[in-house]
């Protein structure tokens, strides 16, 4: 003799509740990884960034980032985007992004004893430390940051 199985309904707090933490669960991860462009003209190599810091007399501004990294991209949304960031770096520093999960920057993630991101450091054309800042930066410190190198 066969059982019959009965199914059972869900109470439609649980289909409510399943749905709502998908719809969150997807906003936020949208949150943590989307970047807007901006128009800051980004360095890729220490060279390049040292070179034109040379002959426009600015400092350089190097952040240290990942692809995973998702407070990097948080600061590249609330910072990085902002018109008075935007002008306020081009008139101070070169900017200079460097991922460390690429093995070309090794060296520069040596040097500046990288472990973590994202660090913000600025330095002069000849590489030495002027300040620096390590995990997220919000605008009202980082344009205090960089108004006072």
């Amino acid at each position: 003799m066969k059982k019959i199985k009965s199914k059972k309904k869900t109470h439609p707090f649980w289909s409510f509740f399943w749905l709502t933490f998908l719809v969150v669960s997807l906003w936020y991860a949208w949150h943590s990884f989307y970047a807007p462009s901006n128009d800051i003209t980004w360095k890729d190599n220490l060279e390049s960034a040292q070179k034109l810091a040379y002959n426009s007399d600015k400092n350089i501004m190097v952040l240290f980032t990942t692809e995973w990294c998702s407070p990097c991209r948080i600061m590249k949304r609330e910072v990085f985007a902002d018109n008075e960031v935007t002008k306020a770096m081009d008139a101070k520093v070169v900017s200079l992004e460097i991922n460390i999960d690429d093995p070309n920057s090794e060296t520069l993630v040596k040097q500046y004893n990288i472990g973590a991101t994202p660090i913000t450091i600025f330095i002069d054309p000849e590489g030495k430390v002027i300040d620096y800042a390590v995990g997220k930066v919000g605008k009202t410190k980082f344009l205090e940051m960089l108004l006072n190198i």
